[in-house]
Protein backbone atom coordinates (compact mmCIF):
# COMPACT_ATOMS: atom_id res chain seq x y z
CA UNK A 1 0.00 0.00 0.00
CA UNK A 2 1.60 3.44 -0.82
CA UNK A 3 1.59 5.60 1.06
CA UNK A 4 -0.21 9.17 1.03
CA UNK A 5 1.51 11.73 -0.81
CA UNK A 6 1.85 14.54 1.20
CA UNK A 7 -0.37 17.72 0.36
CA UNK A 8 1.96 20.65 -1.48
CA UNK A 9 1.80 24.44 -0.60
CA UNK A 10 1.48 26.28 -3.06
CA UNK A 11 4.11 28.68 -4.29
CA UNK A 12 4.14 31.86 -2.48
CA UNK A 13 4.64 35.09 -4.67
CA UNK A 14 4.36 39.17 -4.29
CA UNK A 15 2.71 41.34 -5.72
CA UNK A 16 1.83 44.93 -5.46
CA UNK A 17 -0.92 47.67 -6.52
CA UNK A 18 -3.25 50.45 -5.72
CA UNK A 19 -6.36 49.78 -3.73
CA UNK A 20 -9.39 50.33 -6.13
CA UNK A 21 -11.97 49.09 -4.02
CA UNK A 22 -12.80 47.99 -0.15
CA UNK A 23 -15.70 45.36 -1.54
CA UNK A 24 -15.59 43.81 1.91
CA UNK A 25 -14.11 44.55 5.57
CA UNK A 26 -14.92 42.64 8.86
CA UNK A 27 -13.71 45.44 11.93
CA UNK A 28 -13.46 42.28 14.23
CA UNK A 29 -11.31 39.71 12.09
CA UNK A 30 -10.01 42.18 10.37
CA UNK A 31 -10.97 39.46 6.90
CA UNK A 32 -11.10 41.58 3.88
CA UNK A 33 -12.02 41.15 -0.02
CA UNK A 34 -9.80 44.10 -1.64
CA UNK A 35 -10.01 45.07 -5.34
CA UNK A 36 -6.37 45.47 -6.32
CA UNK A 37 -4.94 47.54 -9.54
CA UNK A 38 -1.71 45.18 -9.71
CA UNK A 39 1.32 45.80 -11.62
CA UNK A 40 1.84 43.30 -14.81
CA UNK A 41 -2.35 42.98 -14.64
CA UNK A 42 -4.45 44.79 -17.13
CA UNK A 43 -7.93 43.46 -14.87
CA UNK A 44 -7.97 44.37 -11.21
CA UNK A 45 -7.23 41.77 -9.03
CA UNK A 46 -9.39 40.37 -6.35
CA UNK A 47 -6.97 40.35 -2.99
CA UNK A 48 -8.57 38.46 0.35
CA UNK A 49 -6.77 39.02 3.69
CA UNK A 50 -6.88 40.13 6.70
CA UNK A 51 -6.11 43.66 7.86
CA UNK A 52 -7.06 46.00 10.95
CA UNK A 53 -8.20 48.46 8.82
CA UNK A 54 -8.06 49.25 5.13
CA UNK A 55 -9.01 52.60 2.47
CA UNK A 56 -9.25 52.36 -0.71
CA UNK A 57 -5.86 54.73 -2.20
CA UNK A 58 -3.73 53.01 0.05
CA UNK A 59 -0.96 51.11 -1.78
CA UNK A 60 -1.21 46.97 -1.45
CA UNK A 61 1.82 44.99 -1.14
CA UNK A 62 0.70 41.87 -0.43
CA UNK A 63 2.33 38.06 0.20
CA UNK A 64 0.60 34.70 -1.34
CA UNK A 65 -0.62 32.13 -3.61
CA UNK A 66 -3.40 31.88 -6.46
CA UNK A 67 -7.02 30.41 -5.96
CA UNK A 68 -9.58 29.54 -8.01
CA UNK A 69 -13.27 29.92 -6.07
CA UNK A 70 -15.95 28.26 -7.71
CA UNK A 71 -18.25 31.37 -7.65
CA UNK A 72 -15.55 34.18 -7.98
CA UNK A 73 -13.16 33.01 -9.91
CA UNK A 74 -9.35 33.23 -9.77
CA UNK A 75 -8.11 35.46 -6.75
CA UNK A 76 -4.77 36.09 -4.92
CA UNK A 77 -5.32 35.00 -0.93
CA UNK A 78 -2.36 36.70 1.14
CA UNK A 79 -0.94 35.38 4.25
CA UNK A 80 0.70 38.78 4.49
CA UNK A 81 -0.87 42.49 3.99
CA UNK A 82 1.26 45.62 4.03
CA UNK A 83 -0.02 49.41 3.12
CA UNK A 84 1.06 52.24 2.91
CA UNK A 85 -0.67 55.81 2.10
CA UNK A 86 -0.92 56.45 -1.43
CA UNK A 87 1.81 59.28 -2.83
CA UNK A 88 -0.13 60.16 -6.33
CA UNK A 89 -3.12 62.86 -6.02
CA UNK A 90 -4.94 60.98 -7.37
CA UNK A 91 -4.87 58.20 -4.93
CA UNK A 92 -4.30 60.81 -1.92
CA UNK A 93 -8.13 62.07 -3.48
CA UNK A 94 -9.47 58.69 -2.76
CA UNK A 95 -7.81 57.87 0.56
CA UNK A 96 -8.99 60.97 2.11
CA UNK A 97 -12.06 60.62 0.73
CA UNK A 98 -12.89 56.90 1.42
CA UNK A 99 -10.83 56.24 4.51
CA UNK A 100 -9.62 58.71 6.82
CA UNK A 101 -12.51 59.82 9.28
CA UNK A 102 -15.86 60.70 9.27
CA UNK A 103 -14.89 64.34 8.94
CA UNK A 104 -13.49 64.18 5.46
CA UNK A 105 -16.12 63.00 2.62
CA UNK A 106 -15.19 63.35 -1.52
CA UNK A 107 -15.91 67.14 -1.34
CA UNK A 108 -13.48 68.03 1.43
CA UNK A 109 -11.08 66.05 0.20
CA UNK A 110 -10.59 67.29 -3.63
CA UNK A 111 -10.60 70.76 -1.82
CA UNK A 112 -7.39 69.57 0.49
CA UNK A 113 -5.96 67.73 -2.77
CA UNK A 114 -6.83 71.19 -4.79
CA UNK A 115 -4.83 73.26 -1.69
CA UNK A 116 -2.01 71.07 -1.17
CA UNK A 117 -1.51 68.84 -3.98
CA UNK A 118 0.61 65.37 -3.39
CA UNK A 119 1.72 67.10 0.30
CA UNK A 120 -1.23 67.09 1.90
CA UNK A 121 -0.53 64.25 4.01
CA UNK A 122 2.92 65.64 5.17
CA UNK A 123 0.64 68.64 5.85
CA UNK A 124 -1.90 66.67 8.05
CA UNK A 125 1.92 64.53 9.59
CA UNK A 126 3.44 67.62 9.96
CA UNK A 127 1.55 71.03 9.79
CA UNK A 128 -1.89 70.51 10.52
CA UNK A 129 -2.88 74.14 11.61
CA UNK A 130 -2.40 74.71 7.96
CA UNK A 131 -5.30 72.58 6.97
CA UNK A 132 -7.95 75.48 8.68
CA UNK A 133 -6.79 77.56 5.86
CA UNK A 134 -9.31 75.01 3.32
CA UNK A 135 -13.11 76.35 3.57
CA UNK A 136 -15.14 74.01 5.54
CA UNK A 137 -12.30 73.38 8.48
CA UNK A 138 -12.34 74.57 11.61
CA UNK A 139 -10.56 73.19 14.90
CA UNK A 140 -12.77 70.69 15.67
CA UNK A 141 -12.54 69.17 12.33
CA UNK A 142 -8.67 69.83 12.04
CA UNK A 143 -8.45 67.82 15.38
CA UNK A 144 -10.59 64.66 13.81
CA UNK A 145 -8.52 64.79 11.04
CA UNK A 146 -5.08 64.82 12.80
CA UNK A 147 -6.54 62.16 15.20
CA UNK A 148 -7.85 60.02 12.30
CA UNK A 149 -4.27 60.12 10.64
CA UNK A 150 -2.07 59.94 13.94
CA UNK A 151 -4.59 56.22 14.47
CA UNK A 152 -3.84 54.94 10.76
CA UNK A 153 -0.27 55.32 11.08
CA UNK A 154 -0.28 54.18 14.64
CA UNK A 155 -1.82 50.40 13.06
CA UNK A 156 0.86 50.71 10.10
CA UNK A 157 3.63 50.59 12.49
CA UNK A 158 2.49 48.17 14.62
CA UNK A 159 1.64 45.73 11.95
CA UNK A 160 4.98 46.62 10.89
CA UNK A 161 7.00 45.23 13.94
CA UNK A 162 4.70 42.35 14.11
CA UNK A 163 5.23 41.35 10.79
CA UNK A 164 9.17 41.90 11.18
CA UNK A 165 8.94 39.12 13.61
CA UNK A 166 7.43 36.87 12.36
CA UNK A 167 3.88 37.20 13.13
CA UNK A 168 1.14 36.63 9.34
CA UNK A 169 -1.15 39.36 9.16
CA UNK A 170 -4.20 37.17 10.44
CA UNK A 171 -2.41 36.62 13.80
CA UNK A 172 -1.22 40.53 13.85
CA UNK A 173 -4.87 41.67 13.38
CA UNK A 174 -5.86 39.46 16.40
CA UNK A 175 -2.74 40.79 18.54
CA UNK A 176 -3.83 44.23 17.35
CA UNK A 177 -7.01 44.09 18.21
CA UNK A 178 -6.77 42.54 21.70
CA UNK A 179 -4.10 45.10 22.67
CA UNK A 180 -4.51 48.01 20.60
CA UNK A 181 -2.09 50.77 20.66
CA UNK A 182 -0.14 48.85 23.26
CA UNK A 183 1.07 45.59 20.96
CA UNK A 184 4.46 46.75 20.12
CA UNK A 185 5.02 47.39 24.35
CA UNK A 186 2.97 43.65 25.06
CA UNK A 187 5.04 41.77 22.47
CA UNK A 188 8.59 42.86 23.78
CA UNK A 189 7.76 42.77 27.39
CA UNK A 190 6.49 39.35 27.23
CA UNK A 191 5.60 37.79 24.41
CA UNK A 192 4.52 34.36 26.26
CA UNK A 193 1.36 36.08 26.91
CA UNK A 194 -0.07 35.67 23.58
CA UNK A 195 -0.69 32.31 24.24
CA UNK A 196 -3.07 32.55 27.04
CA UNK A 197 -4.76 35.95 25.36
CA UNK A 198 -4.35 35.49 21.46
CA UNK A 199 -6.67 32.53 20.19
CA UNK A 200 -4.49 30.33 17.96
CA UNK A 201 -1.31 31.22 19.00
CA UNK A 202 0.26 28.92 20.68
CA UNK A 203 3.22 28.41 23.01
CA UNK A 204 5.40 27.33 19.91
CA UNK A 205 3.95 30.09 17.91
CA UNK A 206 4.88 32.87 21.00
CA UNK A 207 7.81 30.73 21.59
CA UNK A 208 9.11 31.94 18.41
CA UNK A 209 8.27 35.14 18.49
CA UNK A 210 10.04 35.83 21.88
CA UNK A 211 13.34 34.45 20.22
CA UNK A 212 12.88 37.17 17.42
CA UNK A 213 12.70 39.96 19.57
CA UNK A 214 15.39 38.82 22.19
CA UNK A 215 14.23 36.60 25.05
CA UNK A 216 16.30 34.96 26.37
CA UNK A 217 15.85 31.07 26.23
CA UNK A 218 16.17 30.34 29.62
CA UNK A 219 14.21 33.55 30.87
CA UNK A 220 11.39 32.80 33.62
CA UNK A 221 8.67 34.43 31.23
CA UNK A 222 9.67 31.38 29.16
CA UNK A 223 9.61 28.53 31.74
CA UNK A 224 6.28 29.97 33.22
CA UNK A 225 4.94 29.20 30.01
CA UNK A 226 6.39 25.76 28.86
CA UNK A 227 5.06 24.78 32.51
CA UNK A 228 1.52 26.17 31.29
CA UNK A 229 1.99 24.45 28.04
CA UNK A 230 2.22 21.05 29.26
CA UNK A 231 -0.17 21.22 31.70
CA UNK A 232 -2.88 22.32 29.07
CA UNK A 233 -1.76 19.59 26.84
CA UNK A 234 -2.40 17.23 30.08
CA UNK A 235 -5.64 18.79 30.20
CA UNK A 236 -6.54 18.59 26.65
CA UNK A 237 -5.65 14.87 27.34
CA UNK A 238 -8.16 14.26 29.86
CA UNK A 239 -5.82 14.52 32.96
CA UNK A 240 -7.30 16.42 36.21
CA UNK A 241 -4.15 16.25 37.38
CA UNK A 242 -0.01 15.53 36.65
CA UNK A 243 2.51 14.27 38.99
CA UNK A 244 5.60 16.75 39.45
CA UNK A 245 8.36 14.12 37.72
CA UNK A 246 6.19 13.83 34.81
CA UNK A 247 5.87 17.00 34.30
CA UNK A 248 9.72 17.53 34.76
CA UNK A 249 10.26 14.97 31.81
CA UNK A 250 7.86 16.92 29.70
CA UNK A 251 9.59 19.90 30.40
CA UNK A 252 13.09 18.22 28.93
CA UNK A 253 11.18 17.94 25.66
CA UNK A 254 11.05 21.68 25.55
CA UNK A 255 13.64 23.14 27.04
CA UNK A 256 17.20 23.19 24.88
CA UNK A 257 19.15 25.54 26.25
CA UNK A 258 22.73 25.52 25.19
CA UNK A 259 26.15 26.18 27.26
CA UNK A 260 29.15 27.49 26.85
CA UNK A 261 30.59 24.75 24.85
CA UNK A 262 27.21 24.94 22.76
CA UNK A 263 25.61 21.56 23.56
CA UNK A 264 22.13 21.58 25.01
CA UNK A 265 21.60 22.22 28.23
CA UNK A 266 18.29 20.72 29.65
CA UNK A 267 16.65 22.57 33.27
CA UNK A 268 18.61 25.56 33.15
CA UNK A 269 15.75 26.52 35.85
CA UNK A 270 14.26 23.94 37.91
CA UNK A 271 10.54 23.56 37.54
CA UNK A 272 10.56 23.48 41.67
CA UNK A 273 11.62 27.05 41.18
CA UNK A 274 8.60 28.11 38.68
CA UNK A 275 5.71 26.42 39.92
Amino acid sequence: MNAATPERMPATEEISGLIERVTFHNDESGFCVLRVKTQGHREETTVIGSLPSVSAGEWLVAEGWWVKDKEHGLQFKASTLKTVPPNTVAGIERYLSSGLGKGIGPVLAKKLVERFGAEVLVVIENRVAELQSVDGIGPKRRERIARAWQEAKQVREIMLFLHSHGVSTSRAVRIFKTYGEQAIEKVRENPYTLAKDIYGIGFATADQIAQKVGIPRDSLNRARAGIDHVLLEATSAGHRSLPLEKLKLAEVKWRDVPDATGEPKRHVLAIDDVV
